[in-house]
């Protein structure tokens, strides 16, 4: 009968579908039949030719059971399909893998939550699979979307909507594995692809608050919560991105902060960030940072809080980068910062992002401005201090050129602060220390404080400027517990180079009129760490003629204000006070101290403890025993074994090298951006290439009289008296001697001369065009 027939039609059924049937029981509880499951897998690795067949008619049972809700055989199948993936890796897997992609597919599709996490964690399984054989065609565009959609599932139950959005979080997580690495694969950092996987991980990584963890996990995944797992597989996206990816990788990032208005909190933005930092290869750190100076520059005309945001995240990247370099980006970062700076300071002047503003352009406000130029400067210095010590030096005089606004001199100290620098010519090299003491002679009080802060904390390397601090007379140095090295040779020849631009510039600083008590104080700190970091004895010789200098400085210069004048015999006092004990001649020391002990019984207000508060009038005459005496500390010092010549010669300052003039007036509104950066970052060598060409041209085309006095001018008397000297024995001897012709031979009365042909006759340098 009809019983007979299908027993007929089933025994003539192939055995592969019969191997498939058997694996299902009749009571779909009951679960996979296992040894029938070990009949199929034995008859699939002896028969692989067949796997693709087994794949379709498997496929084919679960589309049926779908479509009937019969999801115990939907689960069995797939269980089913995963072993068969993880035993058989032959060349015929390709075929089979497209009917169990299929399949997930089909899952993926479906409404309900559990066939969503079935095929998800199917997939996952075949992701860390690794294929014997390559795939030409397959495709997985489906998956990253579906994935994607399910990242952001709104799903109504709270629970199901978190395990839908693990899964598809997983699921991502599976594609990048399963195709990072696959050259025949569509490339999974295309932007088409980026701008779903970003997107959707940086959504879960938001939900920090709402997500409650299972009340009873029973495995270590189950306990980690969505933001925990977006995390480790945004790292694991970022750690597996070469050098071509990182930019297609991080601008969805961006796009996903301005979209959802993320910048202006901050804390968001920093935190993605510093992932990024923490999880990309750290060669590829300056690509990251180069973005977001890009992102700064778009965004040049939006609210200062977006800007600021911007700033604080390329600032917190600095810092994790802390390798000591940002690539080939280094100009780069720094223009774009203080380009930054110059428009947010233009903004505040003219209230407008645009120079021909309309009725309806946005309001600034300028206390927003403010924190962004603050956020500005304190990033410049985040970055400066992961830079090598000769890098570091050029950028501090950048900032100086471009700070706008004179309060936020102080928000500089970022940059300096903890500048630990071995050597001091690498540190300090002329092109920086010169322009950098120009600036000690501008008007503007400020920037000389600022310029002193620097040099203190460029040359203190051993943390000494807090021990000098405040100025006062010290009757025992060894209190202040100084850490004194042997000068190195490097020490000796910075010193041997530029210690007379030093000298001169302190001087000079001493006579500003508009200097205040800080200044003397950083003064005082500056001659005490030249003293301390890099003396000699020579050093030590020249530094005592400064103070007795500045000692003179206070007696003659009657132009000074009353304070100053106080001020810089305090200065003096103080510092021989600190260099007669460090050089520990007794003498030296003796008669500094009778000095002091007079002063205070007689002009207690020229020294420090004093003259730092508001001061009595000088007396007319400050002479005798207040005085420190040239001659008794030379005799002293000469006993010693010290230069006594030297000490004897009073110091007189030095007009060395290149002193461009940087004193003149400007204020906010005339000139909102201090454009000393064209003037000395970029145009110094400029400067002097000119300077050159002007020689040049002035002795090729002026008549010869004015390069005679223009010559003559620059020479001392006593080289003019050698000179005509010179001149006239040359002139005496010329008389004796014909000169050569290059015609033919003059005869002096003794025979024939030969004449010197005009190509061996040397003409002076200057004369030859």
């Amino acid at each position: 009968g009809p019983a007979r027939v299908c027993g007929c039609c089933g025994a003539l059924r192939p055995r592969y579908k019969r191997l498939v049937d058997n694996i299902f029981p009749e009571d779909p509880e009951d679960g996979l039949v296992k040894a029938n499951m070990e009949k199929l897998t034995f008859y699939a690795l002896s028969a692989p030719e067949k796997l693709d067949r087994i794949g379709a008619y498997l496929s084919e049972r679960l589309s049926r059971d779908v479509a009937r809700h019969r999801y115990g055989y939907v689960c069995i199948a797939m269980e089913a399909l995963d072993q068969l993936l993880m035993a058989c890796h032959c060349q015929s897997i390709n075929l089979f893998v497209e009917s169990f992609l299929t399949m997930v597919r089909k899952l993926l599709e479906a409404d309900k939550p559990n066939l969503q996490i079935l095929g998800t964690n199917s997939f996952v399984k075949f992701a860390n699979i690794e294929e014997d054989t390559a795939s030409y065609h397959r495709s997985y565009d489906f998956f990253v979307s579906r994935f994607s959609e399910m990242c952001h599932s709104s799903y109504e139950d709270p629970d199901s909507r978190t395990k839908i959005r693990m899964a598809g979080i997983r699921g991502l997580q599976g594609v990048v594995r399963k195709t990072v690495n696959d050259e025949l694969q569509a490339n999974i950092w295309d932007p088409q692809h980026m701008d779903k996987i970003v997107p959707s991980l940086l959504f879960n990584l938001q939900q920090e608050e709402g997500i409650e963890r299972s009340p009873s996990p029973e495995t270590e995944k189950e306990k980690e919560s969505p933001v925990e797992l977006t995390e480790r597989c945004f790292r694991e996206l970022l750690g597996r991105a070469a050098y071509d990816n990182i930019k297609n990788a991080v601008k969805p990032v961006l796009m996903h902060l301005d979209n959802h208005s993320l910048w202006e909190s901050k804390t968001f933005a920093v935190r993605c960030f510093t992932i990024i930092m923490y999880s990309i290869q750290s060669q590829h750190s300056h690509l990251v940072i180069q973005q977001l100076l890009g992102h700064l520059d778009a965004n040049s005309k939006n609210s200062a809080r977006v800007r600021a945001g911007i700033v604080e995240v390329i600032s917190e990247a600095a810092v994790i980068e802390a390798s000591g370099s940002i690539g080939p980006t280094v100009l780069e970062v720094f223009n774009t910062l203080l380009k930054q700076l110059r428009l947010s300071v233009d903004y505040e002047l003219t209230g407008s992002y645009d120079s021909f503003a309309n009725m309806g352009s946005k309001v600034i406000k300028v206390h927003e401005e403010r924190q962004l130029q603050e956020a500005v400067i304190k990033t410049i210095g985040s970055f400066a201090n992961t830079l090598p010590t000769y890098q570091r030096s050029e950028v501090m005089l950048f900032i100086i050129g471009k700070i706008p606004v004179p309060g936020m001199y102080p928000a500089l100290g970022s940059v300096t602060a903890g500048f630990q620098s071995t050597n001091i010519l690498t540190a300090l090299p002329t092109s920086f220390l010169d322009p950098l003491l120009s600036f000690t002679l501008m008007e503007d009080a400020e920037i000389r404080l600022l310029v002193l802060d620097i040099l203190i904390s460029i040359i203190d390397r051993h943390d000494n400027r807090h021990k000098f601090s405040p100025v006062r007379i010290i009757s025992d140095i060894s209190v202040l517990k100084l850490k004194v090295d042997k000068c190195s040779r490097q020490d000796n020849l910075f010193m041997k180079k530029h210690s007379q631009r030093l000298y001169r510039h302190i001087y000079l600083a001493c006579k500003e009129e508009s200097s205040v008590q800080r200044h003397f104080e950083s003064l005082h700190t500056l001659l005490g760490l030249i003293c301390v970091e890099l003396a000699n004895e020579e050093v030590v010789v020249d530094l005592i003629r400064l103070a007795l200098a500045l000692q003179d400085l206070a007696l003659t210069e009657e132009a000074l204000p009353v304070y100053n004048r106080c001020a810089i015999h305090a200065l003096s006092a103080a510092y021989l006070n600190l260099i007669s004990q460090l050089t520990t001649v007794p003498t030296f020391c003796q008669h500094v101290h009778e000095v002091i002990e007079s002063r205070k019984k007689l002009v207690p207000f020229l020294l420090p403890e004093d003259v730092l508060v508001e001061s009595s009038k000088i007396p007319e005459k400050v002479e005798g025993e207040v005085l420190f005496v040239q001659a008794k500390i030379a005799e002293m010092l000469g006993g010693s074994g010290y230069n006594t010549e030297r000490l004897a010669t009073p110091y007189i300052p030095q007009i060395t090298g290149l002193t461009l003039s940087l004193s003149f007036k400007y204020t906010e509104t005339e000139c909102p951006v201090i454009f000393l950066l064209v003037l000395i970052y970029v145009n110094v060598e400029e400067l002097e290439r000119e300077r050159r060409r002007q020689v040049v041209e002035r002795f090729q085309t002026a008549p010869f009289e004015e390069i005679a006095a223009h010559c003559g001018a620059r020479v001392s008397p006593m080289l003019s008296h050698v000179i005509d000297t010179c001149s006239i024995s040359l002139s005496l001897s010329l008389l004796d001697r014909p000169p050569p012709s290059p015609s033919g031979s003059v005869g002096n009365g003794h025979g024939r001369s030969h004449s010197v042909p005009v190509y061996e006759m040397k003409f002076p340098d200057l004369c030859v065009y």
